[in-house]
């Protein structure tokens, strides 16, 4: 039963930060960013003061693994589920310095008003007020007399009774005894397990993700230089989001500065462009999967920990291994040329903004492609056709929507054991039918959601094909995502909604196009036979300007249409047609995704 596999003590505060300080207990975290802010940190000090439980901390143990030597080396317990709370601590009351959201190394002082009872977070004010103690770690240090800080305080405070203050900071300093539940898991209990643990004993229901389980195993290691590789994923994902946090790295971080890691992520410095911002999760699954052709995390903690997954045994050199092949991986990721080498093969099937991007399981896996195609040495005009077609293959088809680290597993294998270029036919032959194109792709385009994978997709066609703008002469589709153009009605929503249409019927993505703003207002809520036959007379005429827009050449016009895949007849369409138009432009849209694609 699950009940014996988990072992449930209360600890003394103290003796828990004693196991902590001397590593008995890891705290990955530690070193990564506090997320609480400092009024919250008081408030737990206050709940200790009070005698209020502040909830349980889960503990892993790391399982013994099998030296060279043969001998056994017993695993340390990792901490799972409480690092927020336990860096609030170390910082409130033993003065340890704490890592803040933006990296910097900070104090979080609380100070205590011993005659009221009151914790504050220390300011200028109270450390100058004679009535506060300006930092509770003064007190709770083994060094202080107290008899002399009474003594001390009252003589600065006159009429306050040296008994009650007495009494005041004993309660103070016995915080330190109070008890703390750990709950101490097991290390045959597998990922699945562990997680199914945390989410039911864990009061927020907060989901621990597999990646977190990995990152407390690569910080916990001492040996294999796990926290430098932490930081490193830290580090690169938060300087891809924020390149301004370059010299304030340097200077808050002198030891990772001199680190082969940080020269390899230093060109993150001047780097602007933002259509992959990776998070730790994705640089942690793309290298991982990359370089050890495995789709699942949980595998990734497994050989980290030394699992042999033949004898289920747990074997020192595996660990050396694998942190070294990790560290590999996570240097492909972050190699200039391979990350820009990636961002511009994207930009060049036409995904030129990150909102036309919205999975990033999607994009990891492109990466990871990219990666495995360049380590077989592919011909690089190869591996940039493969990765347009392999993303824009994903996205269509939703591939990894659900269930995406068995679809990774089940991918990186086949395209190592087959090749990708029998793997991509088999799929396409699969996935990508005459069938889809001519009946799946239209159903389910059949959508109001403006960011369908569906519909950017038909953008980016539109972006490679360098189509201009709906009744633009001059101006690009490109530019119109570019800087943020808008997305408008072929029937006008205004149109519609006079006909009563609902919002998921007046907004269906093949009622979009891409529109300059003022060609729109133009346009306003006429009809398509009204507006359309109107831009046709007056091409057709001649005349030296036009009703909407830039163009007066009726062959230009047609052609405009047909790029924007609007079904002939508009001119005669009102809104008894509007169910007609949509199933017309959706097919004329799939064929344009269609060539788009066998273009990549």
């Amino acid at each position: 039963m699950l009940i014996h596999r988990y072992s449930v003590n209360q600890r003394p505060i103290q003796a828990l930060l004693v196991d902590i300080k001397s590593n008995e207990i890891a705290v990955p975290e530690i070193q990564r960013p506090f997320v609480w802010n400092a009024t919250k940190v008081r408030d737990l000090i206050d709940s200790l003061y009070e005698g209020f439980p502040i909830g349980y901390l889960i503990a892993w143990h790391n399982p013994s693994v099998r030296l060279k030597d043969g001998t056994l080396a017993k695993g340390k317990k990792i901490l799972i589920d409480g690092q927020q709370r336990v860096t609030a601590l170390m910082a409130a009351l033993l003065g340890e310095y704490i890592v803040d959201k933006d990296y910097r190394k900070i104090k979080i002082i609380i100070a205590f008003h011993p005659k009221d009872h009151k914790f504050e977070v220390a300011n200028p004010a109270i450390c100058k007020d004679k009535s506060w103690i300006a930092d509770i770690s003064k007190v709770i240090s083994p060094e202080v007399k107290v008899l002399k800080l009474v003594k001390d305080y009252c003589e600065k405070n006159e009429g306050n009774d040296p008994d009650d203050i007495l009494n005041s900071i004993d309660s103070l300093q016995s915080i330190v005894n109070n008890q703390i539940g750990l709950i101490e898991l097991n290390s045959d209990l597998d990922i699945e397990t562990v997680t199914e643990i945390f989410i039911r004993i864990n009061s927020q229901g907060a989901v621990l993700s597999q990646a977190d389980f990995a990152m407390s195993k690569i910080a916990a290691n001492d040996i294999y230089g796990g926290n430098e590789l932490r930081k490193c994923i830290d580090y690169f994902c938060h300087l891809a989001v924020a390149p301004e946090f370059y010299p304030q790295l340097v200077d808050t971080d002198q030891e990772f500065v001199k680190t082969e890691y940080f020269r390899k992520m230093a060109w993150l410095k001047n780097e602007k462009d933002d259509l992959y911002d990776p998070s730790y999760t994705d640089m942690l699954r793309v290298s991982f999967t990359s370089q050890f052709k495995r789709g699942r995390l949980a595998d990734l903690v497994a050989l980290l920990s030394g699992r042999n997954f033949e004898t289920r045994d747990y074997e020192e050199s595996i660990v050396e291994e694998s942190f070294k092949n990790l560290k590999e991986g996570i240097f492909n990721f972050m190699n200039e040329t391979n990350f820009k080498q990636f961002v511009m093969i994207l930009r060049s099937a036409g995904f030129i903004d990150p909102s036309m991007i919205r999975s990033q399981n999607t994009i990891n896996f492109a990466y990871i492609v990219y990666l495995v195609l360049k380590y077989q040495k592919i011909i690089p005009a190869k591996i940039e056709s493969y990765i347009r077609k392999w993303f824009v293959m994903s996205m269509l088809t939703r591939r990894y929507s659900s269930s995406p680290e068995s679809s990774f597993d089940y991918d990186v294998k086949r395209i190592n054991e087959i090749g990708i270029a029998k793997y991509i036919e088999d799929v396409e032959a699969a996935e990508l039918s005459d069938a889809f194109w001519e009946a799946g792709l239209p159903q389910q385009m059949n959508t109001s959601v403006a960011s369908s994978p569906y519909f950017n997709v038909y953008l980016a066609s539109q972006v490679y094909a360098k189509d201009k703008g709906f009744l633009s002469r001059d101006i690009n589709v490109y530019d119109l995502i570019a800087f943020k153009g808008d997305v408008h009605h072929l029937f006008p929503k205004n149109y519609l909604k006079k006909h009563g249409l609902t919002q998921n019927k007046y907004n269906q993505i093949a009622n979009y196009v891409m529109m300059q703003s003022e060609i729109n207002i133009a346009i306003g809520d006429k009809s398509p036979a009204d507006y359309f036959s109107k831009l046709l007379e007056y091409c057709s005429n001649g005349n030296e300007r036009t009703a909407y827009g830039a163009i007066t050449d009726l062959d230009q016009i047609k052609d405009n249409f047909a790029i924007h895949c609007i079904p002939e007849g508009m001119e005669n369409k009102n809104i008894d047609h509007y169910e007609e138009f949509l199933q017309e432009r959706r097919k004329l849209m799939s064929k344009k995704i269609k060539n788009y694609y066998w273009k990549l």
